[in-house]
């Protein structure tokens, strides 16, 4: 018989079981359930705050021995979002353990290092490692997956006493880079922001038994969104980028990759063997725009009179409103003029915490004591997360994790929000001890810091 399943490991499978899907709407998500899994795997009631009945946050404090030093929080969302089982090789919310690795919705997205971090955290409130010299804080948070209207940023403006810190770990861990000269490890220290926009096109109903001259609301938007899906994106290396390519990963293609006139190129070299890992680097290096949702016309037979659209577009640190809205112009031409476009989401920037000071130190010991090594790199997360409310409010945010080292960065994306997401059991280990090697550095280095 083999060993037991470690608490981090049963306590990720009791997440995953909970099976709380968030699919966007206020009434989703129900992360109470996974309050009441966390209050029993602590033994304590910890600090409950929920807006609509059922969409619970759950906040556990261990003070600090001196008021003055510096506190360090551990979050994890709760909420996943949705699984189709008919795409699935196994139920998305068994949790089953298969070859070494737990499979289910929410194994990778990020319910690990939720379970993980609640394991580390544990120590220390149950009093089994003495406490920081700042204040320890774990938030187990819900509608991450819903913009965070009902969790974080509810809790940030409106519970600050409760939730407020200094520096944060939470998503997004990435796995580590391998180069010719060893492993480079990223820890996400910015991440895109979020500025969707919403298409509107207007025409005039008539029957659909006779289309010649009609001004039909469909076309116009199939038009748009042909012409801004075939526009190239605009493209900024970021300091990040560059710490990336630095490390040597993409070989004879580094320089093409700091060349904005030349990485569109070089990332159809790398979608020739490897589309995951293109697709990465497009994020990485590009202004993105996915149209994902077209509603338009009222029956069959009716020339619709009014399209709407719904456009995915995230920006990096350096972008804003105004550039995406210039590209729109360029790439709609004359129909930018036609169209009704507003905001559907834009209240946060790309946003982004420096890779230096307390904390960027105590994730470098906490490397050398797992890894034997502190080559690290700050990165960019192509998605969002909650750190833009607690950056927002002057917070040190990063996401850390440690994976298997033969675990590829375009495999590991492509299981984000995808079909059978599963995590290692040596990657919820190796993350375990190192979240608990880096929360002892960050106490030892609080210690020695001159308040």
């Amino acid at each position: 018989m083999g060993e037991s399943p470690s608490r981090s490991v049963e306590l990720l499978q009791a997440l995953i079981r909970n099976a709380c899907v968030n699919d966007g709407t206020p009434g989703s998500g129900y992360e109470s359930r996974s309050v009441e899994t966390l209050r029993e795997f602590f033994g304590k009631p910890g600090e409950v705050r929920s807006t609509i009945e059922g969409r619970g946050s759950v906040v556990y404090r261990v003070p600090g021995t001196n008021p003055d030093a510096p506190s360090l929080m551990l979050m994890g969302h709760l909420d996943v979002v949705p699984a189709n089982p008919a795409g699935w090789k196994v139920d998305p919310f068994a949790a089953e353990i298969i070859d070494g690795r737990v499979w289910g919705r929410g194994a990778v997205d990020m319910l690990n290092l939720t379970a993980t971090m609640a394991t580390v955290f544990s120590d220390y409130l149950n009093g089994n490692l003495e406490p920081l010299p700042g204040d320890l804080i774990y938030l187990g948070v819900a509608d991450e997956e819903g913009g965070g209207r009902y969790g974080a940023q509810f809790l940030v403006d409106d519970h600050w006493d409760l939730v407020g810190c200094d520096y944060l770990m939470t998503e997004i861990g990435q796995p580590r880079v391998n180069t010719p000269t060893g492993p480079f490890y990223p820890i996400s220290t910015a991440e895109k922001g979020p500025m969707w926009r919403k298409l509107y096109s207007k025409g005039v109903p008539g029957h659909g038994s006779q289309p010649y001259g009609r001004e039909n609301a469909v076309i116009d938007m199939a038009e748009a969104i042909t012409r801004l899906v075939a526009t190239p994106a605009p493209v900024l290396i970021s300091d990040e980028w560059r710490g990336v390519v630095e490390t040597g990963v993409f070989g004879e293609l580094s320089e093409m990759m700091l060349d904005e006139d030349q990485i569109d190129a070089a990332i159809e070299i790398l979608a020739a063997t490897d589309v995951g890992l293109a697709r990465w680097v497009h994020a990485l290096t590009h202004m993105t725009f996915s149209p994902n949702i077209i509603h338009g016309g009222v029956k069959s037979n009716v020339v619709p009179e009014s399209t709407e659209a719904d456009v995915d577009v995230r920006v990096l640190p350096g972008h804003d409103a105004s550039d995406v809205d210039g590209h729109l112009r360029k790439a709609l031409g004359d129909l930018y003029d036609r169209l009704e476009i507003e905001p559907a989401m834009d209240d946060y920037e790309a946003n982004s915490s420096p890779a230096s000071g307390l904390l960027w130190e105590s994730v470098g010991d906490g490397l050398q004591i797992v890894e034997g090594t502190r080559d690290r790199f700050p990165m960019i997360v192509t998605g969002t997360t909650d750190s833009r409310f607690f950056r927002a409010k002057g917070t040190i945010a990063y996401g850390v994790g440690l994976y298997e080292p033969d675990l590829k960065a375009s495999d590991f994306a492509a299981m984000f929000h995808g079909h059978n997401e599963r995590i290692s059991l040596e990657s919820i280990d190796r993350t375990e001890r190192f979240l608990a090697e880096t929360v002892a550095a960050f106490g030892n280095r609080s210690a020695r810091v001159k308040l």
